[in-house]
């Protein structure tokens, strides 16, 4: 079974919620298994157990979270050559895809060993606080699906 982590940080939940959405998208794919967990709680010694990681993260100031910044760091200290990655994001107004294209960009810098099976995703959010905005949640799952049909390939 190809077996997925899901790390996110949120703030607000609506970061948390795309990522469970993008979970029940991968679990939904025969001989996949993805598994959820908040930042905060990531065993970095059990990571090279997964064949994919995936990274959310809230725009924060046109980027991820310091957090979400520090553990891609720390993802470059492990040994993950033929381990997989994708990236996604919620984001508010005209910041559409900028935290994802800078993890992305990050990843291929500090954990060159992580290979990008897609491009990232981003989902708007309305305010501040939320909520996802109406359409989003359904991207959230094919994404998940189409991550996890990616990996079995």
């Amino acid at each position: 079974m190809a077996k997925a982590i899901v790390a996110y940080e949120s703030k607000y939940g609506n970061t948390k919620l795309a990522a469970e959405i993008i979970v029940e998208g991968m679990n939904q794919v025969s001989g996949t298994g993805a598994m959820l967990t908040e930042l905060n709680d990531v065993d970095l010694t059990q990571i090279g157990e997964f064949d994919i990681v995936l990274v959310g993260s809230p725009n924060h100031m046109g980027g991820a979270t310091r957090s979400i910044r520090k553990f891609i760091d720390k993802l470059g200290e492990l040994k993950l050559e033929n381990k997989q990655t994708a990236v996604f994001d919620t984001y508010l107004g005209g910041d559409f895809e900028k935290a994802v294209k800078k993890m992305e960009k990050q990843i291929g810098e500090k954990a060159p060993g992580l290979k990008l099976i897609s491009p990232g995703l981003s989902i708007r959010v309305d305010g501040m606080k939320g909520p996802i905005t109406d359409g989003e949640l359904p991207k959230c799952k094919e994404f998940g699906i189409r991550i996890a049909t990616l990996m079995k390939e």
